[in-house]
């Protein structure tokens, strides 16, 4: 075939490769990526900063937190909403001054002749219309999880305690090993990682692995470590995946969608 015949583009149907390159080339549709180790945080890091936990806690949902981050940002919730509160009510107050000059203008059924014999203006300049502030929205009841989006209070918080691999290393040494080395279950002394789903034990705080859970401590619904019931709200799975760049979870696609071309 010649060169002529390669580069064609006289031709009626216009084929999934040529459309595809028009599109990477013009900035429209939708383009799809796989998302790459780099781009997920290891399932041992804090959700807000994204390092390694030195006093881990859970949330019921499952999320990992640093405990000084999350308490850090629950006190900046709480403080955001005490600020918005009290505009809030300012704005209630304002809205009721505003309305008491229009209910004692219509609680004057027929109103008395000025001095010059002339009724007084109906106009009044407070309840002129004006641009103003937006109207506040009543504040939220408490702070919410960053990751869920539930309202999550300080003592929903579930410590946390992983088993070293390798007891006695120091912080620094133990985080210069790679994932998948550091900590095991702490009931079969798997490995635990970003591919081995997980869970944690209310009572105790042990991580285990999911398999542990359905092998094991599910037939007795008690925890290997402290000997105490289980309910199945005590056994939380830790959610994988995340940072900012993908959603948590083991959807590992990034989506980004631009205008579309048409025909």
């Amino acid at each position: 075939m010649t060169r002529h015949g390669k580069n064609c583009t006289a031709g009626a149907v216009y084929t999934y490769h040529e459309k595809k390159k028009d599109t990477a080339a013009s900035g429209y549709g939708t383009q799809r990526v796989r998302i790459g180790r780099d781009a997920v945080k290891d399932f041992d890091c804090c959700c807000l900063s994204l390092q390694p936990c030195r006093d881990p806690v859970v949330t019921p949902d499952g999320f990992l937190y640093e405990r000084e981050a999350i308490v850090r940002y629950l006190l900046h919730c709480k403080g955001e909403l005490a600020r918005q509160r009290k505009a809030y009510r300012r704005q209630q107050q304002r809205e009721q001054q505003q309305q008491s000059p229009l209910a004692a203008a219509g609680s004057t059924e027929d109103p008395a002749p000025g001095p010059s014999g002339t009724l007084p203006s109906f106009w009044i300049p407070s309840l002129t219309p004006e641009a103003g502030a937006e109207r506040l929205r009543k504040p939220e009841g408490g702070a919410r999880c960053p990751m869920s989006g539930r309202r999550l209070r300080l003592r929903d918080l579930v410590p946390v305690r992983f088993v070293a691999a390798e007891p006695g290393l120091r912080r620094r040494q133990l985080l210069a090993r790679a994932e998948g080395t550091r900590y095991v279950c702490a009931v079969t002394r798997d490995a635990l990682g970003n591919a081995t789903p997980c869970a944690v034990l209310r009572p105790s705080g042990a991580v285990v692995t999911l398999d542990c859970v359905e092998r094991l401590i599910r037939k007795e619904m008690k925890d290997p470590v402290t000997g105490d019931p289980l309910t199945e709200a005590d056994i939380i799975v830790l959610q994988r995946g995340g940072t900012g760049f993908a959603g948590s979870g083991i959807c590992l696609e990034a989506k980004k969608s631009r205008p579309v071309m048409q025909a």
